[in-house]
């Protein structure tokens, strides 16, 4: 026979096989047991979560010649022929290549057909949001009122884009996604079948990458036995996954909380490298900076959810203030979504880098405190000076809270002196040099430049093109090119960085022969400065032609006076 896959082998047949979905089976149990089996279901929820496999372990048990506790046998003719697809009246039709008009009704034509081989013909429709309009129109009769051996089982990912009425004449079931833990169970169980050996921690790998879909777990258990060598380790588990290991994202955090945003760039380069995908990085990032929270606010479920705990990651989770970790996780979470619109991953998983690296990361004052308190302790103390140092500690204890209160209060005169004052800007603007380059800019020249931008990040190095993303050209002369990034601060660094204007430099004069001078600029100052521009170009305007009237005005008067004689000429003002 055919090697079969694991998510098929190993595909539910009874309710009691499926995992993680108990408050649904049991509702279906006890439905049959009582016989008040509805004559609609809707079961949705994620991919891989057992919808279909409830569907058809459902349409087994009604049609059991011998069910027991609302349990299919699974020996029974009946049982066998609808598992092996031979019953003709248990159907399952695909929505996503059957979802016209014309299928429905069909459908609502045999319905009429009593069953003929079991006692109740039984419709499974999967992915049923994939219908068209008129497709639900002509099956919404059919499901208010169908026949009494008619059964309906409607599964879907996404049941938003179902009509409410189709909704209304169902029981609904929202299949939950599975947890972590079932998903290793279930696992370990099957490579006990299989007598695999496997090391514990490899589990939890390939769980928490599944995402909670079974059938994903059992499609990348499929893959990791396949890559082995008979013995499933972490390293082939990280291997297939593309997933980080600890020490990896360890190393990546130290380098951020620093802000050594060289060293962070070179390991983002070093993943890449490895073949790690952007996404993924990102995704493992996003999930590691939840388990550093999670671990300092409670250690024991982040300890029966991981493979294993380092060192590092002990010392990361007591050097990191969780307001910084916050940070962390919106700016991840945010890049991620921006991540799924767009060609080139990489850039923006280097720009992300950068951002982190910025966030200034505080240790948290308790762990300073503890620090300091364990550091002395009065048992390490001895003799007759013992009370005298207690005595000196309470005075400096006090002085320095007296000294931080007069701190804080300075502070907060500085700050509101500070409110009634406009923000000085982090990087001046060169003003003067960006309205010489506006004066001679032309549509062609930053069209051009703007043509090979995307290439020209490709000629950079990895720093160089993670601060230029977060830039556009704005304006272009012939001596001259203005760029203007999103933040300050990589105004500042792109404007003190010889090294990479030379760079841009060079790649334009080597892409469209064009070497200008790069001026930056923010972007939130661009639209300010080009006002200012074509202001102060307006007003230059109109006083050259109050000058060319007050000429022609003198000469007009001149040459009266030629004609009539000055003594008959009267000059009256407006």
């Amino acid at each position: 026979m055919a090697y079969q896959a694991l998510y098929r082998e190993w595909r539910p047949q009874t309710f009691d096989d499926l995992v993680g979905q108990s408050i649904i089976t049991q509702t279906l149990k006890h439905a049959i047991m009582q016989q008040k089996v509805s004559h609609a279901y809707l079961f949705t929820g994620p991919r891989g979560t057992g919808k279909t496999s409830a569907a058809k372990i459902f349409a087994k048990a009604i049609n059991c010649e011998h069910s027991t506790n609302g349990e299919p046998c699974n020996e029974c003719d009946n049982c066998k022929g609808i598992t092996e697809g031979r019953i003709n009246d248990v159907l399952e039709i695909d929505a996503a290549s059957n979802n016209g008009v014309e299928e429905i009704r069909d459908i609502r034509d045999k319905v009429k057909y009593a069953p003929t081989q079991v006692p109740y013909k039984v419709y499974i429709i999967d992915e049923v949001h994939m219908l068209s309009t008129g497709a639900f129109n002509a099956l919404l009769k059919t499901l208010e009122e169908p026949p009494e051996h008619v059964i309906f089982i409607l599964a879907t990912t996404e049941p938003h884009k179902i009509p409410a009425t189709i909704i209304s004449r169902t029981q609904r079931f929202d299949f939950k996604r599975i947890n972590t833990r079932d998903i290793e169970q279930r696992l370990a169980y099957i490579l006990q079948e299989k007598n695999i050996s496997f090391d514990g921690q490899v589990l939890k790998i390939v769980a928490r990458s599944a995402e909670g879909g079974m059938r994903d777990a059992l499609s990348i258990l499929d893959q990791l036995i396949s890559f082995s060598d008979g013995t499933l380790s972490v390293a082939d588990a990280l291997e297939v996954t593309g997933s980080l290991t600890s020490q990896m994202m360890d190393d990546y955090f130290f380098a951020c909380f620093h802000s050594d945003t060289q060293k962070s760039l070179e390991l983002v380069d070093s993943m890449l490298n490895e073949g790690k995908e952007s996404n993924r990085i990102v995704e493992n990032l996003l999930i590691h900076c939840r388990d550093i929270l999670m671990y300092q606010q409670a250690p024991r479920v982040v300890e029966s959810q991981l493979p294993s705990i380092s060192e590092s990651f002990k010392s990361l989770s007591e050097a990191i203030d969780s307001r910084v970790l916050y940070q962390w996780i919106e700016e991840l979470n945010e890049m991620q979504k921006n991540m799924k619109f767009t060609s080139q991953p990489s850039i923006y998983l280097e720009v992300l880098t950068i951002k982190l690296s910025e966030i200034m990361a505080v240790r948290p004052k308790k762990q300073v405190d503890n620090a300091s308190t364990e550091s002395v302790k009065p048992t390490d103390i001895k003799g007759e000076n013992y009370q005298e140092l207690v005595q000196k500690i309470q005075q400096l204890e006090k002085k320095l809270e007296t000294l931080q209160e007069n701190r804080s209060l300075q502070q907060e005169k500085k700050v509101k002196s500070s409110s009634s004052k406009a923000k000085q800007p982090l990087y001046k603007v060169p003003t003067e040099r960006i309205f010489q380059v506006l004066e001679n800019a032309t549509k062609e020249h930053l069209v051009n430049v703007r043509d090979v931008w995307v290439d020209l990040l490709q000629l950079l190095s990895v720093t160089q093109r993670a601060m230029l993303k977060a830039c556009e050209p704005v304006a272009a002369s012939e001596t001259g090119l203005v760029i203007a990034f999103d933040y300050d601060i990589l105004c500042q660094k792109a404007s003190n960085d010889e090294e990479l204007q030379q760079a841009v430099y060079n790649s334009l004069n080597r892409l469209i022969g064009y070497t200008p001078s790069l001026i930056s600029i923010p972007k939130d100052s661009w639209q300010e400065l080009r006002q200012q521009f074509i202001s102060q170009t307006d007003r230059t305007h109109d006083s050259d032609e109050n000058k060319v009237e007050q000429v022609e005005e003198d000469v007009l008067i001149s040459e009266a006076k030629k004609m009539f004689g000055e003594q008959n000429i009267q000059i009256i003002e407006d």
